[in-house]
Formats: C-alpha cells, structure tokens, sequence
C-alpha cells in the first residue's frame, strides 16, 4: 500500500492547500482544512510558510490545520515546524482538528518520515477533537523517534497513528492516557524490522473495559501479530461498546479468524474490517455466513498470497516501508 494522493477531506472540511502569495483568492478561514507544504507554497522554509499562513488568514478562526511536507529542498525532521506550530497555539482558539506528515509515498516512504514527541499537541490544543500521526520510527537515523506520554485530554475524539512500524512505548502510553470523549482509535502497529515493537501485551489496557468508556471504532492493524491480536480481541472487554472493529492490513490467517469465530459474540458490530489478509476462501465463506446473517457488513476484500522463499512462506503487511 502506498499513499498516492493527499487527502481531499479533513475533519468534515475540504482540504485547501495554501498557495503563494497573490497566485488565487483565499476561501473563509474556518471553511477548509488548512494544508500547508512547503513545496506547494514555492519551496519556502516551513519558518517562512508558517509566517506567511499566519499573516494572510485570521488564525482565530481556524478549524483543521493539515501539514504536508514541511522541507523545502533536503528533508529533515519534524520536530523545529511542530515547535513553530506550537509556539503559536494560542493564535489558534477554534483549531479542532489537526494531521502531521499529510506526505505521500513518492515525497518521502511512511518509516522514514522522522518524527518527534507529540504530546505538546495535547497539551497545546485542550479543545482538539481529532489528531492524526502518520510515521514511524525515524529509521535509526539518530533523530528523536516518535513519542507520546500518557496524558489526560477532555475533548479528543479521534486519534489515528499511521505507521510501518509504532513504537510499543506510544501503544502503552495511548492505553496509559484518559481519554473519555475518545470515539475512534486506530492504530497501524506495523513491523519489527520498522520499528513496530509493540506486543499484544501492550494493548490489554486498550482492550480492558472502562478505560475508553466512548470507544466506538477500534482499529489495530496492519500488524505482523495480527492473529495473536484477533485472539486477544475475542475475549476483550472492550468489543462489547463497539459499532465498528477493524483488525485489517496485516497478516490474518485461518487461525486469527478461528479466534474470532469461537470468542465473544461479535454480531452486533454494524461493521468488521479484515481486508488485506491471508485467510482460505472456506474460512471466508464462514466468516460471510456468520457475520452477514446477523447483518454486520465484513470487508474480506484484499486477499493475499503468501511469498515463498525457499522452504517458508512469509507474509506480509499492507504498510511497511
């Protein structure tokens, strides 16, 4: 899976791009989500993007803030724009959504986008309704890796991490945080090799009941565990508050669908998202019968095949790289 385009919609909001000076007319400040890139803007540093972002749209009443690429010529990290953005946060009263690293595949590979600590995010926009990561681990190239500490947010309703690779430290501290207005959580938990350390350990306090009581939508995907998570899934208390479960782009197997199928009852979901996966077209059937006749919409689109290397059979993530 790559990221081909840049998204059109933010937070209910179409997504504008903040052009250079003088080249169209700018829409209402708090009828788009803002995207700032600095090559879109003329190849200007983030510094003077933001400048410039500041300066031509009242700020007061901004809504959805989306940050594209924020290098202008070498790539380099996150972590001085965030601190810009953040500097300003009081400018920013109405701001209720806001997405880091808005990047396609072709500007720079999902593990490679070197992110920083984002609690500050939290911290700085106590009204913030919806935040979303996308990155990994920097890769090992000596830059601060992607973070969060365990922190209480009144507001937060949807938080997504999209990830080759999610640091376990920020699945622990997303279980470790309070978050009771949370509705959505999705997290792509990625691979070892890309820095996805985290173990179905680490998601019990997300599964436990209580911890998240507005929880609606759980995504926990794209994982290399994906069957280990199914089977945690089945008896997690968690799953009974839910409308929507998704345990998509990662390595399901017969065994993890198995799971699913002998657990819990999970008939009153309206919607279970598996596509990407290893499963046989018998355990497909089943799990067609089982789900549709209670009436919850299963995606099992995105059948794979295992790769073959010699005498094994590896399978794979949608997102990695």
């Amino acid at each position: 899976m790559t990221f081909a385009d840049h998204f059109e919609t933010f937070h209910g909001l179409p997504v504008f791009t903040l052009p250079e000076p003088g080249a169209k007319a700018l829409p209402a400040a708090d009828g788009v989500a803002w995207r700032l890139d600095c090559f879109e803007a003329g190849e200007l540093p983030f510094a003077e993007l933001w400048r410039s972002f500041t300066d031509r749209v009242p700020s007061a009443d901004v809504r959805a803030l989306v940050i594209g690429p924020w290098w202008d010529d070498e790539y380099t990290e996150l972590r001085p724009a965030l601190e810009l953005i953040l500097a300003d946060a009081g400018r920013f009263p109405a701001l209720r959504a806001l997405f880091l690293a808005d990047v396609t595949g072709e500007e720079c590979e999902i593990s490679w986008l070197q992110l920083t600590d984002v609690t500050p995010v939290l911290e700085a926009f106590p009204l913030l309704e919806e935040f979303g990561v996308r990155g990994g681990d920097s890769q090992g190239l000596g830059e601060e890796p992607l973070s969060l500490r365990p922190v209480r947010h009144g507001a937060l309703r949807v938080l997504r991490f999209e990830s080759g690779g999610l640091p376990g430290q920020v699945v622990r501290a997303v279980g470790a945080c309070e978050l009771p207005a949370l509705e959505h959580l999705e997290l792509w938990l990625g691979v070892s090799q890309y820095g996805g350390d985290a173990t179905v350990a680490d998601l019990v306090p997300v599964l436990s009941a209580g911890r998240l009581p507005a929880l609606r939508h759980l995504g926990l995907q794209d994982s290399e565990l994906q069957d280990e998570i199914a089977a945690a899934v089945a008896s997690a208390p968690v799953v009974a508050q839910l409308e929507s479960l998704s345990l998509s782009m990662g390595t399901l197997t017969d065994a993890g669908a198995e799971a699913l199928l002998g657990g819990q009852p999970l008939t009153h979901l309206k919607r279970l998202d598996l596509h990407h996966h290893f499963l046989g077209e018998a355990m497909a059937d089943r799990l067609r019968t089982a789900f549709g006749s209670a009436g919850t919409e299963v995606d099992l689109s995105g059948r794979q095949t295992p790769h073959r290397w010699r005498d094994e059979e590896w399978r794979y993530v949608a997102v990695s790289e």
